[in-house]
């Protein structure tokens, strides 16, 4: 279940203000392992820690570094601020937060008082690696645009795990954000995704919200085995609300695994058997060949049937990522690796802007 080996931290990588990266020292070879403040406090070099070796024992890439779960020089610590609302319940992480929803809110009134999203636009990706490129080329192609971003349970669930949120509020590409279920660390905490699509509209009131995991999507090579299933119901709390949906397909002929050609078999799964609503899905416009594999994919699922499909032009979105100075990756392959992947998030980021 649980791997936990002892270690000395040996140097600071990097420190942030709720993340230490660090070396430490474990039985004579020195790896790199994360600190949450919020859980372990501050770290020093040549603390003895407790660290999760899990993932690395097992050569996961998800989750594929240690953790410091008690740092011996920290032996006692106070929680700071207010909030009665625990994330991580019944773990020996469990922790208060102040959520929106709760008495002690100031926003509390707004959820009882809440009518409606008023077609409010939210993006639906499934990746963490998607949020980057559509944020950019919306701004790209409108500066004036206000983004916030909603971080879901089912990938990493601190938000101060992820280096692209940081680094796209230090660029003032994405404004706010807002960590749902078990997530934590946003500027805004809710209790489930149907808050936090309120707290998105009535408290943050920006022009788009974007919605995805944190780093590290699951799956297990079967259907319905993978954590971007979130989608289909984000899709719906969306529509039920009053919102307007725009699902993210994930696209590309780079990806060896047959399952990931073209349209991936997680975005078919969830538009054709999990959603019941409708959506707004962006296609990207690509050469010929690629393009006629899409469309019949979408034909044989008979995803047209359930969901508007909408063609964009997503070729801006080198130029987008290139004046924000952005290096994302996904699964390892950068734009110039899978070109197909970020068009179609490009496409995404041309479509939305459209809609202002």
């Amino acid at each position: 279940m649980i791997n936990y080996r002892s270690g000395i931290v040996k140097s600071i990588i990097n420190d942030e203000k709720d993340i230490t990266i660090v070396n430490v020292n474990v039985e004579g070879k020195v790896c790199k392992a994360v600190n949450y403040k919020a859980f372990t406090g501050e770290v020093n070099v040549e603390d003895e820690v407790v660290l999760n070796t899990t993932a690395v024992d097992l050569c996961l890439g998800t989750g594929g570094c240690h953790f410091i779960i008690y740092n011996h020089r920290n032996k006692v610590m106070e929680s700071k601020g207010p909030g009665h609302i625990m994330k991580l319940r019944y773990t020996p992480y469990q922790m208060s937060c102040l959520v929106t929803e709760e008495e002690d809110s100031p926003y509390h009134n707004i959820f009882n008082d809440f009518k409606s999203l008023d077609n409010h636009v939210f993006v639906v990706s499934t990746l963490h690696s998607m949020v980057a490129p559509i944020a950019a080329m919306i701004k790209y192609i409108n500066k004036d645009l206000n983004i916030n971003y909603i971080m879901t349970d089912g990938g990493a669930l601190p938000i101060a795990f992820s280096n692209t949120v940081r680094d796209l509020k230090h660029k003032e590409i994405l404004n706010k954000t807002i960590t749902v279920g078990h997530a934590f660390g946003g500027d805004l905490e809710t209790i489930n995704i149907y808050t936090g699509l309120i707290a998105a509209k009535e408290i943050l009131k920006g022009d788009i919200t974007i919605i995805s995991m944190g780093p590290g999507i699951v799956g297990s090579g079967t259907k319905y085995g993978f954590t971007g299933m979130e989608q289909g119901y984000i899709v719906d709390a969306i529509n039920n609300l009053g919102g307007l949906a725009v699902a993210v397909p994930r696209i590309s002929f780079k990806d060896l695994r047959e399952r990931h050609k073209g349209i991936s078999h997680h975005t078919i799964t969830v538009l054709s058997q999990i959603t019941n609503t409708r959506a707004n899905i962006v296609l990207p416009y690509l050469e010929k060949e690629k393009e006629d594999y899409i469309i019949n994919q979408i034909s044989k699922a008979k995803i047209q049937e359930k969901h508007n499909i909408i063609f964009q032009n997503g070729e801006k979105i080198q130029k987008a990522m290139d004046k924000f100075n952005l290096k994302t990756s996904s699964m390892g392959r950068t734009i110039e690796d899978d070109k197909d992947y970020f068009i179609s998030l490009g496409s995404v980021g041309q479509y939305v802007t459209s809609l202002f």
